[in-house]
């Protein structure tokens, strides 16, 4: 997975980290920092983090690309894990409700967590073409929705953010 250069508005003082998904990064340290990084915060919540839910996770990881369900089970299944659907979709229920996976809407699929551990309301930059999805920040509070949901009392609690569009590799193949 990559990341390319998020040129968005920071808050103030603070600069915004880059979105993960066109540029190249050391891939081996960030698969081994954010199962590290999901271990300690299953322990430190006392939440179990099974054999499948660290499987799944480091499958997704390791992937750096958003997957379907049932692609996530057959990868379970090689790894030595039971072949019923409720196996993967279970591990990833618990991944999507702590942060460390999310849930790409357009795609039916999941990619794991670019920021771990930030409380941060993603926004997906998903590729047209390939599919390749990059995760980037949003503040949907602080603009023209947030403005929308505070004229009208509503609180957001959770948003999805998904931008269609052609990614950097897409964009400079022949005939693009």
């Amino acid at each position: 997975m990559t990341s390319g250069a998020y040129q968005g508005k920071p808050e103030a003082g603070k600069t915004k980290p880059a979105p993960v998904g066109f540029d190249a990064h050391d891939h081996g340290q960030c698969v081994d920092a954010a199962i590290s990084g999901a271990e300690s915060h299953c322990a430190a919540a006392g939440l179990r983090f099974t054999p499948v839910r660290r499987a799944a996770l480091e499958i997704l990881l390791r992937e750096h690309r958003a997957m379907g369900a049932y692609e996530l089970l057959d990868r379970l299944r090689d790894a030595g894990f039971g072949a019923q659907p409720p196996v993967a979709y279970r591990a990833l229920d618990f991944l999507v409700e702590h942060g460390f996976v999310h849930k790409i809407e357009r795609l039916n699929a999941f990619v794991a967590c670019a920021h771990p551990g930030a409380s941060h309301s993603p926004a997906f930059l998903i590729c047209r073409k390939c599919d390749a999805v990059a995760e980037a920040h949003s503040a949907p509070a602080r603009g023209t929705l947030g403005d929308a949901a505070r004229a009208t009392g509503f609180r957001i609690e959770r948003t999805v953010v998904e931008a269609l569009g052609i990614c950097p590799a897409c964009a400079k193949a022949p005939g693009a």
